[in-house]
């Protein structure tokens, strides 16, 4: 099993340290939930791991083989907040650029692909889109997965229908996940990070979400 390792990440914005002492560790096999307030810097963390955001100091390594860019050769794949698929594109067409060949049957078995899989992007409704963009992810060829607020612009139904895949996609891979629906990423995780301050504090129990302050005690 392969390990990521983040560490001494700092980040500053017109002089105003957004991110100052960051660790976290994800093996292949769990899931890591990343909690915090809005602004905190839990987008620009995803962003630092996977290269597309220069940090002002970063350590990012691969069973301590130092990434320099974690989207090189498919080591980390991210899933932005915003929609990033090609709006033309046939589903199935552009499924077998981005789907591991390992997963394909367990891909295609998706309802939501069987459903879906003659459409183009721009027919999809936007639940059904953002669903489409987590699950082609998460059966990416990377090892380690960001998952940027997936759980967000989607009904509970859908939440509900992915949240098992993600499950089993740890299996074999590592996953950092984050979303504002903070009990959807309680129930989906192994272990659960809260970045405030810019800082990571290492959560044991759920009552210190409230200890911290994420969450209000009433």
């Amino acid at each position: 099993m392969k390990t990521l390792k983040v560490d001494s990440v700092q980040l500053e914005f017109d002089g105003r340290k957004i991110l100052q002492s960051v660790y976290l560790n994800c093996t292949q096999g769990e899931v890591i939930g990343l909690l915090g307030r809005n602004g905190c810097g839990k987008s620009s963390l995803l962003k630092i791991i996977f290269g597309t955001l220069e940090a002002n100091y970063r350590y990012v390594s691969i069973d301590d083989q130092f990434i320099h860019k974690g989207y090189h050769n498919n080591r980390i794949a991210y899933l932005p907040q915003h929609n990033y698929l090609p709006a033309g594109i046939e589903i199935e067409k552009l499924a077998k650029q981005i789907v591991d060949p390992q997963s394909w049957a367990e891909f295609t078995a998706l309802p939501l692909f069987q459903r879906n899989a003659g459409k183009k992007i721009h027919e999809l409704s936007g639940g059904e889109l953002r669903q489409l963009e987590t699950m082609l992810i998460i059966h990416s060829r990377a090892d380690f997965i960001l998952l940027d607020e997936p759980f967000t612009h989607i009904s509970p139904i859908q939440a509900e229908e992915f949240k098992p895949v993600i499950r089993a996609c740890a299996k074999r891979k590592g996953i950092i996940v984050t979303d504002h629906q903070y009990y959807n990423i309680l129930e989906v995780s192994d272990k659960v990070i809260l970045l405030a301050d810019g800082v990571t504090k290492h959560i044991n129990d759920n009552s210190e979400l409230i200890t911290y302050g994420y969450l209000s005690g009433k």
